[in-house]
């Protein structure tokens, strides 16, 4: 056992022996209350290389010019098609919890009580879905097309560029521990209950 935590248990056991005697009608001649100090945390900022410097090549393709004539590529035709059904979503509220009353411990003016608790209902909204179309099938003229046939003339030829692209970096936070956390006690003074 650390020296610290001996001293912890020596001023608990001092502290549990006042207590009795306070109870059974003795005077308290010192009185503690527990201290913590929280964990100190710190955000450090820094760049970090998201991407390394580089090069990217831009292509521009080639322009060509173009003879055309049209023609009929597909005939027309008749197809069929499912259409699906159509829904909604309908809400509904319902409860979900009766309420009532519990029991739950509480520290009021520095005195630990058992209240008794009334908690209201509690309702939440359903999701359901309706059909509103059900599915059918349609039929579908689909007309005759026709295409450009062209006979291609390169009017530029295509042209390729490099792009020296810059190194990209992204400030980050990170939480660094400065100081971490401790428990004590420390000792009080109660008017008409505990002084020197």
């Amino acid at each position: 056992m650390s020296g610290k935590t001996a001293c912890f248990t020596i001023a608990g056991l001092t502290m549990l022996g006042t207590i009795s005697q306070t109870a059974a009608g003795g005077r308290a001649v010192e009185c503690y209350e527990p201290v913590r100090s929280p964990v100190v945390y710190d955000t450090v900022y820094e760049d970090v290389l998201v991407s390394p410097p580089g090069q990217q090549v831009d292509y521009i393709p080639a322009i060509y010019g173009t003879r055309e004539r049209v023609v009929m590529t597909v005939p027309a035709q008749v197809t069929y098609e499912i259409v699906p059904a159509v829904a909604r979503t309908v809400y509904h509220t319902v409860r979900v919890d009766g309420g009532g009353y519990s029991w739950e411990w509480r520290v009021i003016h520095g005195r630990k009580v058992l209240c008794k608790i009334w908690h209201k209902a509690r309702y939440e909204r359903i999701a359901e879905t309706v059909v509103i179309r059900p599915e059918r099938t349609r039929r579908i003229v689909i007309p005759a097309q026709y295409d450009k046939i062209a006979q291609e003339v390169l009017v530029q030829p295509e042209e390729r560029r490099i792009i020296d692209v810059p190194a990209s970096y992204q400030t980050v936070a990170r939480r660094v521990l400065v100081r971490e956390g401790s428990s004590g006690w420390r000792r009080v003074h109660i008017p008409r209950h505990c002084q020197d």
